[in-house]
Parts: C-alpha cells; structure tokens; sequence
C-alpha cells in the first residue's frame, strides 16, 4: 500500500511510526503477543503524557493492561509503583504474575499476611495496607510514582469503600493515579470528582466486551435464548434487544394455574382435564438438577463454567450431587496430573490435618474436574482450584459471588442458579450491576469465539425483568465514605481541625451530595420567581392579604381539626360498643357491603387468635364474625361501624352450627329474619359539632370579618392566588431543607466525631494528645474500643491466648447473629476482660447518642461479638486443628481468615500499647507467634 504514497505521504508516515517507536509504549506493546485494544493504548498515551486516568471497561477486557503499562513506566523511570487491589488473594494473584513479568527481585507484596521484598520499586498490596502507611507517613513514599487502582468501584462496598477514597484523597500531589473499573454509568462524574481532587486526569470508557457475550435460560430439557435471534448482534451492536417470545409464552402457561381447587362450579371431568393439562406443562418447564446442568453444558461444548450459588453450603453440597451423579469430566491423564499438581501444592499441610480439612474429598472433585470456590475454603485450596480451573484441569466451578471480584478465572460458560442473594440484612434481587459483574467471567479472551450467560429457570421468574438485568450494561458507582475515629486523629494530627474539613469536604460522597443539591437549587430558584408573581396577584388595595390569607388557614386548620377529634371519638365509640357485643347477639350493620341485620358469631376481641379465619389477626380493633340475613359469614371491618352498635335481640346459636354448611347458614338466617326481621333499626342521632362551641374557631372569624380585606370585591380572586403562594412556599421550605441535610453532611459528621473525641481527651483544638497518638496507629471498627481498653488497662495481665480470645471480640462478626446461644468464652481472667470490654461499649455507645453518632449510617462502634474468643483462645493455647474447629463448628477457610484478622490487629496493639509499665505489647507479639502456626501460617507466597 506504501508505494500508492506520495513521497510526502510516506515521509509524514516514517515520521509518525519513528515517533510512535520512540514512546515507553512501543517496547511495552512488544511484551505482548496480541495487540492492545484501542481503549489500552489511548489510556496508556495518557499515562505517558503524565496524565492520570480512569478507565472504565466490562470484566475480562484487559483493563489491568493499562496498570501494567503504569508499572512499565515506574521502572523505565526509576520510580515506585504500587498495585492495589480489595481483596489478598487478588493481591497474590497480582504479585505472581508481575514477578514472571520483571523478576521477583523488583517485585513485592504486602496484605497483612505477607511481606515480601516490601522495599522492590513495584509493590502489590491490598488498598488498606496503603491507608495505613499514608496515616503513619510510611519512608516506603519516598520515590512513588503512580499508584494503579484495580477494581476502584469497590469505593461503593459499604463496609470497606471509605479506604479508597481516603487514598485518592490522601496521595501527595506528584503521584500519577489510575483508576481501573467495571463499566459503571456515571464515569464522567467520577472523572470530574478525580479531576477535583488529583488533577488532570483523562476518563477512557470502553463498553465493547472483547468477547460476545450470549444469554439463555435453561428450563426443563432445553435451553432457550434470551433474545430474539439477529437482534442483540452477540452482546455486540446497537439493534433492538426483544425477549424471545418462546421464554415469554412459557411464563404464561406457568402463571395460568388453570386448576383451581376453591372453583367448585366446575364439574369433574373438566377438573380432571385441567390436571392433566397442568402435569403436561410442569413436564416441559422444571429447573434442571445441577449434574444435568453440566452434562447439558458438557454436551454442548460450554465447559469449563462457573455456576454460581449465593450459599458455601449449597457449593459444597452442589460437588456432592455431581460426584453422587457419576459425573467424570477429566481423562485418566488429566486425573493424573491433578494429583501432581495438588499434591505439591499442598506438600507443607501436616497429614494429620489433611483429613480435618476434608482433603481426600476435594481431591477426589478436583480429579473428576469438578469443585467448590467460597471463603468458607482453606486459602491454599481455593489458590489450587483457580490454578486447576485456568489450566483447563477443573471443567465445573460451583462459588460464591466472592470469586466475581477481579481473580482471574475466565470461563467459556456462567451459570446462575437464581437472581436472589443474601445481602448481609435481607433476600434481595441481584442488580444489574451484580448481573454484569457475575456473567462478565463468560468468554476467554484468545480461547474462546463467544461467552455464555445461562440462568436456570425458576417459578415466577419473569423473562422480561431477566432482560432488563442483562440489558443494563451499567450501573452507578455511589460513595459510601464516612468519617472514622481513626481517620480523624490521622487527619487532625497531620492537617489540623480546619484543613482537614475542607479536606472531608472534597470527598467524592460530598462531590455527589453536592451535586444533586444543584438541581434542587435550580427548582428553589424558580419556585422564587413563582413566589414573587402569587404574590403580585394576591396584593389587595384594602390592607395585608398575605394576614388576611394567613387567619383563614389558621381558621380553616382548626375546624379540620376539630373534625378529626370528631371522628375520632366516634370511632372509639363504636370500637367501645363492638368490645361489648357476645355470641348471639343479633344487631344492625349500619353501613358498607354487607348493611342490614346479622348475627354475631363470634365478637373477634382476642389479639393474635385466629377465630376460625385461618390466618387473622387483631391489629385494628374489634372485628367481629357474623351471619348476614342473605346467609353469608364475613368478617366486618371497623370501617363497617362508623357509628355505636346496639344488639337489637339475642338468639340462640345451635352447637351443631357449622359456617362452611350452606344448609346450617341457610337454618340459621332464616330464624335471624323471623326473630328480628321486624325490628326497625335505632336512628343514631349526631352530636352538635364541636366547632359550634369552640372559642378559638369564634374568636377567628370575628377577626376575620374586621379585617379590611375581608370587604374587598375581589377578595375570593386574591384569595386563589394567596392559596397557590401558600402550596409554593410550603414546597420552596420543604427543597431548602434537603439541601440543608445535603450539604456538608460529611463534615457535620466529623465534626460530631472530634467534639466525642474532645470529650475522652483524645483531641484537644489542633492537639492529638497521647491517647489520640494510641488511637492513630489502630485500624478496624472497632478502633476506639481497642484504645478505650488500653487505656484502662484491661488486658492487662493477661497471657498471650487470653489476649488473643480478647482481640477476636475486636474483629469477629458472626455471619448469621444468634442471640438464643451464648457463645462459649474462656474462663478466668478471659472471661473477666470480655466482661469488662463489652461494659465499656456500652459506654461508648451511650456516648455516641448523646453525640448523635449515628451506626445505622456506617458511623460509630458496633458492639464486640465474642463469638471467636473460645477458638482463638484454644488455637493459641496448642490445641490440634481437628479439635478447634470441631469445637467452634466452623470452616477452615472461615477460621483462618479470622485468625489472621486478630494477628493483625494484634500486630497494631503490640504498636500502640504503652511500652513501660505494661504487658500488653510484649504478650500481643508472642500471642501472634502462638497462632500464626498450622494451616494459619501456610504461606501462598514466598
């Protein structure tokens, strides 16, 4: 093609590829043996342009290319870059593949299990770890360059997002940022915010999966396409998106339930025709068991795949019923490998605890090509099956919706078992940005031509909502930043009171709240404008019609009130005379569907018993069961009763009176009409209104009959408008309030926290005292009790597996709270301290009321949860695997994350306790040898 050039064409050609060779870009793309996306380079040219960036782009796209390229730059440059990421094993993940890149000697971790080479120019680390040595003015800064930011829409986690923002807050000015997300529908909004509070930083957004992506439903024997042929273009082109009408029609039939029990007008045959028309359809949709799932898959070439079901249980359970089911998916040739490589793996575990941790079990999966991946797992299991899983040696993967997040484990198949989870609170709906995050594991990058979404059919699943979920390629990212008791002694010490509220105040959940108050603002402004033109057609040459408009109101306001009393008393009456009414007495309804004469059955006074309507309870009065003289039993509403009721007559009610007999009802009804059939109901007759008689409601309209404008021939005209302007201003208030309670709201909420923190003397003005130092140096939820119980002393004395039990009511939080059970604690001077800091929570607590510290909000300590202290405490103490988790009737994986969380933690007291006239350090340092042992000491590093 270059010889169809001008000279001058092929010259400005030259020059561009000799100038495109020169950049740190051209020997980075070298690395590679594909090349980058047009979304990659343009984000790397920004890099190298000095700019920071953002790059939004859907799971699987190679967004971490353009943090490698960051890494490229820092060691071209001679500078530090660090990696971080939200969760350790994402982390180790990282550090493996960097360290094959560059060499391990230029590469590090640190996650709070690990430190290794924590000094190499690149270090991966979790974004906590970060945090830290930016509070703690770590030397490990000096020379840092860029910072990459894997999974930055983690900043919404409501538990953990705050750290983030803190970061990117806290950086010095000279550090390069990049930001890496899921595609997410307000990236310019963060870019903006970015922008605000690092400088020029250029936003990339990329929606293009590199592999399309195709939606089914599997139901019954078949597997059904979600959308309509030639109309979603393979998850790639801008066509229309129609369900497939097939998914459609089947939510139809399943929805009529033709056969209805209660319908008695039907006659046999037809009944009888209904059911087997019912059984018909249930043999075409069920949702498939999950070892015909997989072989499903298996037949159709749409292995490996990942199902994932939001229960550890349930994962387990599904690799169960798959090896119950004879399902092999490796040859005798993979089965061998498997067990090379696993028995490697896992060569430093003691045997003695290989079967405690149900080793021969997942063995006997992992060969067959099948697992489980949960946090409920040994950390070095789950490490195994990712490995398996990307080698190709494990085809089917049950997890949990941990694995979603970030870790490399591409599928050609995502199943999902249902679009409900367990959300920490409540069963909620999966949104559309869990949809994305989950499904986004689908198609191989280079392995595969199209990924594969695959939801199981479930009862009352609707194909259209499942088309909106898959259809809603974005969702927003949300701040979920608030202010913590060790952030404000880390601010306050480093910036002082003032700095520091302005430096709370360019967080990006200010940047949001701040930004909707703008359109609010906008409407305030007109509403203004409206104010000013009511009130120009309300002016009255008589005198002040804004007073005038203001005493009717207040005119108005009283007789509505009176009414109400009115009301309110004759509903109490009524409700009153209802309490009073027996079986058998015959009375009179006075209004509403069933009106006229009826037999009491049964008065419906006991709260909570049901009276023969199964599921009835008592919440709004007297309810009373009756028979009407038309011969039906229902049950009556207050709303029936507007007036007292007065039984007009008693009868007899026959013991073999049966409500469900037409015969019996028929019996009874027609002696109901011949005993009182004759009886001319009592006239209820109306109290004279309150209003007739109230000073208030006189006193008003003799004022308003004096009135000069009460004369005015135009008055009920000026009235209108006054009226309007009324509504207008009522609605103005209410706007400006909402931006009241929406503005600063991050910094009213630090200032709450630094007037507590005055008051335990942990600040004074611009002062961190001593025990605010204490408190700087202690990360968690917890952080206050932590340095509330050094400072009274409480642990001290105590011996290192006492300790440890202490520190685990600092972390630990049940995954399910069971209050019926005391947990079980260790006795002694243990059990004593455990006392002794939940007391000081309770204080705490109470102070946090009086300082309006509210938990629900994220802000504030939660109490301690024992729940840890017999485990860690028997773990310390030398006690065998086996014997520990049989006793704390827990998960490995579970126990291990929460030993290494107290050894942490652990770590920080041994920092910040006292060093002379106290234990506390030195028996937290030996307390983290004691634990760190066994399966808690196996390192997947290093």
């Amino acid at each position: 093609m270059t010889e169809d050039l001008s000279p001058a064409e092929r010259y400005a050609a030259a020059r561009i590829r000799a100038a495109e060779e020169a950049t740190a870009l051209a020997p980075f793309r070298a690395m590679y043996e594909f090349e980058l996306d047009p979304f990659q380079i343009e984000a790397c040219q920004s890099l190298e342009a000095g700019k920071g960036v953002l790059v939004a782009a859907p799971t699987g796209s190679g967004k971490t290319i353009v943090g490698e390229f960051a890494v490229h730059l820092a060691l071209q440059q001679g500078r530090k870059c660090f990696y971080t990421t939200p969760i350790k094993a994402l982390s180790n993940q990282k550090y493996t593949d960097l360290a094959k890149r560059y060499g391990p000697e230029k590469v590090g971790l640190l996650t709070g299990d690990n430190s290794v080479n924590s000094e190499a120019p690149v270090v991966v680390m979790t974004t906590e770890v970060l945090r830290n040595m930016l509070y703690a003015g770590s030397q490990s800064l000096l020379g840092l360059g860029y910072v990459v930011m894997d999974e930055v829409h983690y900043l919404s986690d409501r538990f953990r997002g705050a750290v983030w923002e803190e970061v990117i807050i806290h950086l010095p000015e000279s550090v390069t940022l990049v930001s890496l997300s899921a595609t997410v529908s307000n990236a310019e909004e963060f870019g903006d915010w970015l922008d605000t509070v690092r400088g020029d930083t250029d936003v990339i957004v990329s929606e293009e999966r590199p592999v399309p992506l195709w939606q089914h439903v599997m139901a019954g024997r078949r597997m059904y396409d979600l959308f309509e042929e030639e109309t979603d273009h393979g998850g790639r082109g801008p066509g229309r998106r129609e369900v497939n009408p097939e998914l459609a029609r089947l939510a139809r039939m399943e929805n009529q339930r033709t056969y209805n029990p209660k319908d008695r007008r039907r006659g046999k045959m037809v009944r009888e025709a209904d059911r087997e028309r019912e059984r018909r359809q249930r043999t075409r949709i069920w949702t498939p068991g999950r070892p015909e799932v997989i072989e499903r898959l298996d037949a159709e070439g749409l292995l490996p795949a990942i199902t994932f079901i939001f229960s550890r249980a349930a994962c387990e359970a599904a690799v169960q019923q798959c090896m119950y089911a004879g399902l092999r998916l490796n040859n005798d040739e993979a089965r061998a490998r498997v067990r090379e490589i696993v028995e490697e793996r896992t060569s430093a575990i003691p045997s003695e605890d290989l079967h405690v941790l149900g080793y021969y079990e997942w063995l006997e999966g992992l060969e067959r090509g099948i697992a489980a991946h949960h946090a409920g797992m040994l950390p070095t299991f789950k490490e195994v099956v990712e490995e398996l899983f990307v080698r190709g040696l494990v085809k089917a993967v049950f997890a949990t919706e941990t694995l979603a997040l970030g870790i490399n484990m591409p599928a050609r198949s995502v199943v999902l078992e249902k679009l409900v989870k367990w959300n920490g609170e409540q069963h909620a709906d999966i949104t559309p940005g869990e949809y994305t995050q989950l499904t986004g594991r689908a198609g191989r990058r280079g392995i595969d031509v199209e990924g594969h979404a695959v939801v199981l059919w479930q009862r009352g699943m609707d194909p259209v909502g499942l088309a909106g979920l898959a259809g809603t390629r974005t969702y927003p990212l949300r701040s979920s930043f608030k202010p913590s008791y060790n952030m404000a002694v880390n601010l306050v010490q480093q910036f002082g009171r003032h700095r520091s509220r302005e430096l709370l105040e360019t967080s990006f959940a200010q940047f949001q709240a701040d930004k909707s108050v703008v359109g609010i603002s906008r409407q305030v402004q007109k509403n203004e404008e409206g104010l000013e033109g009511y009130r120009e057609g309300m002016t009255c040459h008589l005198g002040d019609f804004e007073e005038y408009a203001r005493m009717r109101r207040d005119l108005k306001d009283r007789e509505t009130e009176l009414a109400k009393q009115g009301a309110a008393q004759r509903r109490a009456a009524a409700a009153t005379s209802l309490e009073k009414l027996k079986p058998g007495d015959v009375i009179h309804v006075p209004t509403g569907k069933f009106a006229g004469l009826a037999l009491v059955l049964d008065p419906g006074i006991p709260a909570g018993r049901s009276n023969g309507h199964r599921g009835f309870e008592h919440h709004d009065g007297p309810r009373p069961l009756v028979l009407t003289a038309e011969r039906q039993v229902k049950r009556l509403a207050s709303m029936d009763f507007p007036v007292p009721v007065e039984p007009l007559e008693r009868m007899r009610i026959p013991k073999s009176f049966n409500p469900r007999s037409p015969q019996s009802r028929r019996d009874l009804a027609s002696a109901l009409r011949t005993k009182a059939g004759h009886i001319e109901p009592e006239r209820h007759r109306r109290n004279r209104a309150a209003a007739a008689d109230d000073r208030e409601i006189a006193r008003l309209r003799t004022e308003l009959r004096a009135h000069p404008c009460h004369g005015c021939d135009e008055r009920e005209d000026h009235a209108r408008w006054a009226e309007r302007y009324h509504r207008l201003q009522r609605d103005t208030r209410q706007l400006e309030r909402r931006i009241e309670g929406r503005t600063n709201t991050i910094a009213r909420t630090f200032d709450r926290i630094v007037a507590l923190l005055t008051e335990l003397d942990y600040l004074r003005a611009d002062e961190v005292t001593e025990h605010g130092k204490r408190l700087a140096r202690l990360y968690g939820e917890l952080d206050l009790l932590a340095s509330e119980c050094l400072r009274d002393g409480v642990w001290e004395g105590l011996s290192p597996a006492e300790l440890a039990a202490c520190v685990s009511a600092l972390v630990y939080e049940a995954r399910q709270s069971d209050d019926a059970v005391a947990p079980k604690v260790p006795a002694g001077k243990a059990k004593a301290a455990l006392g002794e800091m939940v007391h000081i929570w309770g204080r705490l607590d109470a102070l946090e009321e009086e300082f309006k510290i509210n938990q629900a909000e994220g802000v504030g300590q939660r109490e301690p949860d024992l729940g840890f202290a017999w485990a860690a405490h028997q773990w310390a103490s030398d006690r065998t695997l086996d014997e520990v988790l049989r006793e704390a009737e827990m998960p490995a994986g579970d126990f291990v994350r929460w030993t290494k969380q107290v050894i942490d933690v652990l770590g920080q007291i041994a920092a910040a306790a006292p060093r002379e006239g106290s234990t506390v350090a030195k028996n937290a340092r030996r307390a983290v040898d004691a634990l760190l042992r066994g399966v808690v000491a196996y390192s997947s590093v290093g």
